[in-house]
């Protein structure tokens, strides 16, 4: 009655709990009670030791605990089987030598001991019949927690819970049983509160350590324990964080070049010519444009979108080419220095020779299920089951369609908001006043039909993207479990391209359309196009005389902050959901168990969406960077975030999650290699056609005016004229205008001319050097990947020289090992036989012999 129930022990005090199964009963009490005794048995003839907590020990009065416990001969049966690596002789590899001015990273680091919970050891596979070879001090704590939870759920994963003489084999695992609800959940322990450590001295308190050193915000600065990480939750954790940090770090970096261009941008703010031309009443206010569209829109003077060319200056300026052709190289840097950070994390936690058909190449029971089909393995020579070729192509269509149907849906509605975007744009640019001498009256004067229609419709097609997101995640699981993977590792792989493709077009489609569309089939006054024909009187949009670039940031803008936004809150009002029992419980009541019980479970999806989340990220700083170099300080912001809150949920919010290994990143690395490349593409074609900046080089060194080389009179340059007695009555309201000819954004020729209205010499040059800029700077951006990929090894030479050593050490270890064995024997047996020759006095020839 006495005993303390915050505790991670039996009853008796000694043996650890591995981990915990719960139920409760209902009313199809009968046969899940069935299930469980003959799971439990099955467990128990596994070797597991088990010890059920009764109802009325519990918290709500219903609930039922089975607590697991793997003694030593279980754990070194599967150790083996697993191939798990164990130290056998203490690492004599010295330690690198201080870095000069070591003393200034000194704020940012931890102590010794958080980050370096274990000395350094030589490893090698587990043997369970050379247990006096490994370094085992104390056989309970050997094997860590971690450990000790994966090999129990290995176990538990196939144990099947039918009787013997039944043989129903699809019977099997605890995750068919948590799917029936025979059991209500299956987990392994925390090892004690994250805001205090455990009064038994045999606990780690490594939760409390934890949420210590680095779940709180006030951490941010600091390093994270990744040993001490992937200790307590595993390498497949300890990895995502790795890398998360890794990012987070190179994010800076990026962030610092982003915020000098556009600090470039606001200090050339007073030397930029064409935004005074077009606010200048003498030359801005003289030059009256075309209608925005067909119908109750006026002409409209050019200095009314003087504030715009002044923002879109910020961003559309020299410093983009550069920050463009930085960023292609930022991110080679990025992904060849993670690969180098990945082989050291490989080496330090022995995953060098970790081979995925261990752990993620076994076959998923859902698979065992409904395949019921079974045909010989030529390598193992025994029955496995597999999908028929008829079935998996009729799954492998279906699903293909329905992936097709959904990208399809996802386009039709940008559609949609493209269709918006031109009719609210024609009624915004309606608000006019007639004469032709003012400005745009919408909000004050500070907000131009471009602007306003590019906001709103940013903001609608957020909502959209958040609507479809959730629908298709749905969508994508279903798909993928119809397919039927055979393995885990296939499973992920599927799901995670499937995801990724429906995000990538659901996010960037909008950008793309910004950035590479509109603006560039507009046509010319009296022969418009349109979206859907002439019939829709939807009329193609146009780009304001600043160009799209800025309407390209906006979009950027409320696409990338709100959907971090939004995950954020999301993420916040989830935990604090979550949040519902904790420290108002009486230790000696509130169970260890019940207190993680009632914690929020961590899905085999978890670090999916934490992936996702942040590969959607990378996309947004490097495929559109050009035209919002403040992305890079965004996305930093939120990373510095993103890491604390998700120490945060795994240390307080989340049960444990049961260990599991992984060597990489897994197709996510490919993905970003993919995006990186796109993104030097995406990044040459928005200098060359989204921004206005080929067009001003091409007037400054080729048709300026005057002997010297400047900015003036790009305005009048960029902008044609038309004849306004030729505008059909149809396309536009009338209006009295003192000029007889009106501007509109383009290159072409003017009335009058033998070849009025079509495209002039300049157009032609403008392309052609818009051509060669995106030819070159993919040339030059890829030239500097391929050189600085090959440049930088993959593995670092000291790493490489330490997985040598340490293969050495074991292959001398093991063969003097098996000498000194083999040499004890043969002493062994030759006493033996001294002892039995001298017990019988065996003196004559005959009868030694036969001895032998």
């Amino acid at each position: 009655l006495g005993q303390n129930r915050d505790s991670v022990f039996f009853r008796d005090g000694v043996r650890r709990i591995d981990f915990v199964l719960s139920y409760v009963d209902d009313k199809d009490g009968d046969k899940k009670a069935e299930r469980r005794r003959e799971f439990e048995a099955n467990l128990e003839k596994a070797g597991l030791e088990l010890e059920t907590e009764d109802k009325s020990e519990s918290d709500d009065r219903k609930t039922y605990y089975l607590k697991i416990h793997a003694p030593w001969e279980v754990l070194a049966t599967y150790a083996d089987v697993l191939k798990i690596k164990v130290p056998f002789k203490a690492s004599d590899i010295p330690k690198a030598r201080e870095v000069p001015l070591e003393w200034l990273t000194q704020p940012f680091r931890l102590p010794d001991n958080i980050m370096r919970p274990e000395p350094d050891y030589f490893t090698a596979p587990f043997d369970k019949s050379k247990v006096d070879f490994f370094l085992i001090d104390d056989k309970d704590t050997f094997f860590p927690p971690s450990t000790r939870n994966r090999i129990v759920y290995y176990i538990m994963t196939r144990c099947p819970y039918y009787k013997e003489d039944r043989l129903e084999k699809d019977k099997t695992g605890i995750k068919r049983l948590l799917n029936n609800g025979t059991y209500t959940s299956a987990y392994p322990l925390h090892d004690c509160k994250y805001w205090k450590k455990a009064q038994d001295m045999q606990c780690e308190s490594e939760r409390y350590h934890l949420y210590k050193y680095w779940a709180g915000f006030l951490c941010f600065y600091k390093e994270q324990p990744l040993n001490l990480i992937k200790k307590y939750y595993g390498e497949k954790i300890g990895i995502y964080f790795a890398w998360l940090g890794f990012y987070t770090e190179m994010l800076f970096f990026a962030a610092v070049m982003g915020v000098i261009c556009f600090v470039y941008g606001v200090l050339s703010y007073e030397d930029n010519i064409t935004s005074k031309e077009i606010c200048d009443p003498d030359i801005g206010g003289m030059i009256v444009m075309c209608p925005l569209c067909d119908k109750k829109c006026s002409y409209w003077k050019l200095n009314s979108t003087c504030l715009s060319s002044w923002q879109s200056h910020l961003f559309d300026n020299e410093g983009t080419v550069f920050f463009a052709m930085f960023m292609g190289i930022w991110v080679t840097l990025f992904l060849e220095f993670w690969k180098r950070r990945q082989a050291r994390l490989e080496y330090e936690w022995d995953l060098v020779d970790f081979e995925e058909e261990q752990q993620q190449l076994q076959i998923r029971p859902e698979y065992e299920l409904k395949c019921t089909g079974r045909r010989l393995n030529r390598i193992t020579q025994e029955m496995e089951p597999y999908l028929p070729f008829p079935s998996k192509c009729a799954r492998f269509c279906l699903s293909g369609a329905t992936v097709l149907f959904w990208t399809c849906l996802i386009v039709a509605c940008i559609m949609g908001v493209i269709a918006y975007r031109l009719a609210v744009y024609a009624a915004f640019a309606s608000v006019m006043k007639d004469s032709p001498t003012s400005k745009i009256q919408l909000v004050g004067s500070l907000i131009t039909p471009q602007l306003a229609t590019s906001v709103t419709a940013s903001c609608i097609n957020f909502v959209i993207i958040l609507i479809l997101n959730f629908l298709y995640e749905h969508v994508a699981i279903w798909i993928t479990d119809m397919e039927i993977p055979k393995t885990h590792l296939e499973y992920e792989n599927k799901l995670t391209m499937k995801m990724f493709m429906f995000q990538f077009v659901n996010y960037y489609s909008s950008c793309f359309y910004v950035a590479f569309f509109k603006g560039k089939f507009v046509g010319y006054p009296g022969n418009y196009t349109y979206m859907f024909g002439k019939w829709s009187k939807l009329r193609n949009e146009e780009c304001a005389p600043g160009g799209c670039l800025i309407e390209l940031t906006t979009q950027l803008l409320i696409v990338m902050a709100g959907k971090q936004m939004v995950g954020n809150v999301q993420e916040a009002l989830l935990n604090w959901w979550g949040s519902r029992k904790g420290r108002s419980h009486p230790e000696s009541t509130y169970s260890r168990w019940e207190q993680d019980h009632d914690l929020q479970n961590f899905s085999q999806f978890g670090l999916f969406y934490e992936y996702l989340e942040m590969v959607i990220q990378f996309g947004f700083i490097t495929l559109f960077v050009a035209s919002f170099p403040l992305a890079p300080l965004l996305a930093l912001f939120n990373n510095i975030l993103e890491v604390r809150v998700d120490a945060w949920k795994f240390t307080t919010q989340f049960r444990r999650p049961v260990a599991a290994k992984a060597r990489n990143i897994g197709a996510w690395e490919e993905i970003l290699n993919v995006v990186a490349i796109l993104s030097v593409v995406t990044n040459a074609f928005i200098v060359a056609f989204t921004s206005d900046m080929i067009p001003r080089l091409v007037y400054l060194y080729a048709y300026h005016t005057g002997s010297k080389a400047t900015m003036r009179g790009y305005i009048d340059n960029s902008l044609s004229f038309y004849n306004i007695s030729q505008i059909p009555d149809t396309y536009t309201t009338k209006c009295k205008l003192t000029d007889f000819f009106s501007r509109y954004r383009d290159y072409r020729y003017p009335p009058g001319h033998e070849k009025q209205y079509t495209h002039t010499m300049q157009f032609w040059h403008i392309l052609a050097a818009k051509l060669a800029f995106i030819i070159i700077m993919e040339h030059v951006v890829f030239v500097v990947k391929f050189f600085v990929a090959w440049l930088i090894p993959d593995v670092p030479a000291e790493v490489k020289a330490r997985i040598k050593r340490e293969r050495f050490l074991v292959q001398e270890y093991l063969h003097n090992y098996e000498v000194e064995k083999l040499k004890m024997q043969l002493s062994q047996s030759f006493s033996l036989l001294h002892t039995f020759i001298a017990k019988n006095r065996l003196s004559t020839s005959k009868q030694l012999p036969e001895l032998l």
